[in-house]
């Protein structure tokens, strides 16, 4: 038994000939390569064609793509994903297949969790499964999918919005950053972090991050600050402040401060919280060790600020976080061991 049969719409219908090749491949990278050393089972993965199992048009890129599967793979699958729509789709009022809309419910009514990447969101919405639920999308398309469906909550702050059943991403990265959270779902912390370092990208950015930051200079990967910032992950349980970064940087403070909000888009103190809440979750996740212990060693302090930091940015209490992830044995043994 696999760890799950994740079903990836692939927009081939002739009369749609611009699907793009990004949010289809972040699926297919996430979940359609088997992990055997993480878990094993993998995924089962299904590409599935709108126009059937055939070649498909060419892409934005000129590529063609044949699909194993048409519609009918998406009914009894447990994950339902649709990547981006067709351009013409979003801008326009040219609709969606019908094939595909009714496909989408029957593997909603089958039970399927139903997934969007970026403008996937309009076409779980116009299937209705958005009614009455906070969605998002690429920030450049929320304002269309909020005019077009009044009936969607529409959130164009967040990355990812996991409601349950149905989850919907930004564009782009945010799409790949949904994927990891549904593996951190499925198979714990661990398995994502594992996953997420192999991929060489963040193992875990939180879905109420923003989209959209508003940098003087652009966010980048600064190889300066890599090496003080994993010895601040290895060290969360001390009382690290900012002068203490600086200071392994061999920077003032103000210059650390600076150089880390160009290269994260968030402050130093902000970093530290996020990779502090970062380390509770996956030892909730991952343990059984009680919550005053998990703030020992997460560096959060006592279990009352344990609770007051998960209800304030994660939106639930580390109880309830807990139970939200069965743990496997695996993974226990693997995290006490360390």
């Amino acid at each position: 038994m696999s760890a799950g049969t994740v079903a990836v719409v692939v927009p081939t219908d002739i009369e749609f000939p611009s699907w793009d090749l990004y949010e289809v491949s972040i699926p297919c990278t996430v979940f359609g390569k088997p992990q055997p050393d993480l878990a094993d089972p993998w995924y089962e993965m299904r590409l599935c064609g709108t126009a059937g199992p055939d070649d498909g048009p060419a892409s934005a890129t000129g590529l063609t793509l044949r699909t194993p599967y048409g519609l009918e793979g998406l009914i009894g699958a447990d994950t339902v994903i649709v990547p981006s729509v067709p351009d013409d789709c979003v801008e326009s009022d040219r609709p969606l297949p019908p094939a595909l809309i009714d496909a989408l419910r029957r593997a909603h009514d089958d039970g399927a969790r139903m997934v969007s990447l970026c403008t996937g969101a309009f076409a779980l919405a116009e299937a209705g499964l958005l009614d009455g639920r906070r969605a998002t999308a690429h920030w450049m398309h929320t304002a269309q999918l909020a005019a077009r469906y009044p009936k969607v909550e529409v959130d164009d702050s967040v990355l990812y919005v996991d409601d349950g059943s149905i989850l919907t991403s930004a564009g782009l990265t945010a799409g790949l950053d949904l994927c990891l959270h549904l593996v951190r779902r499925d198979l714990g912390a661990r398995v994502a972090n594992q996953l997420a370092r192999r991929m060489v990208v963040p193992a875990h950015r939180p879905g109420g991050q923003a989209q959209f930051i508003d940098l003087s200079v652009p966010a980048t990967d600064d190889e300066g600050l890599a090496p003080v910032l994993e010895w601040a992950r290895a060290g969360l349980h001390q009382p690290l402040t900012v002068d203490d970064l600086a200071r392994r940087a061999a920077m003032s403070p103000r210059t650390f401060y600076r150089r880390l909000q160009e290269s994260t888009g968030t402050t130093p103190l902000r970093w530290l919280l996020h990779q502090r809440l970062g380390r509770a979750q996956s030892l909730l996740e991952s343990t059984d060790l009680p919550i005053d212990k998990i703030g020992e060693l997460s560096g959060l302090g006592t279990a009352n600020n344990v609770r007051h930091h998960f209800l304030k940015h994660i939106g639930v209490s580390p109880g309830d976080y807990r139970r939200a992830f069965p743990r496997r044995a695996d993974a226990v043994q693997a995290v006490t061991a360390d």
